[in-house]
């Protein structure tokens, strides 16, 4: 004799796959974010070495600084000169709406002393 099953098992994938679903958002969220801030760190890297370059060679360090960035990147950088050190900061293309504003790389580079000729 056979007992009746008494929970059915038909809709179970559904129900986990629906439960799966906002775990997977997430993920996909902190991937594309990672992948975002790495781009920007090499971007400040990059624009802050070249404004320091260009204070080694008495030309402009923002100017240089800011031309060394991806023409989009421009609008996300804050580049800043305290004396002979260049400081860039970029923010990164995706922000998750629960980070705000939070996701930036800084980089600093420095033209070291200036020595008279």
């Amino acid at each position: 004799m056979t007992l009746p099953c008494l929970r059915s098992e038909r809709g179970q994938s559904s129900v986990e796959l629906v439960a799966l679903l906002p775990l997977t958002l997430l993920i996909g969220l902190a991937v594309t974010a990672v992948l975002g801030i790495r781009s920007a760190a090499g971007e400040a890297a990059a624009a802050a070495q070249a404004g320091a370059m260009a204070l080694i060679q008495d030309a402009d360090g923002e100017q240089a600084a800011r031309a060394a960035l991806p023409r989009a990147a421009r609008r996300r950088a804050e580049i800043r000169i305290h004396g002979r050190r260049v400081t860039v900061t970029v923010w990164a293309t995706f922000q998750p709406p629960f980070a705000g504003r939070a996701l930036a790389a800084t980089a600093s580079a420095s033209a070291g002393e200036k020595t008279s000729p």
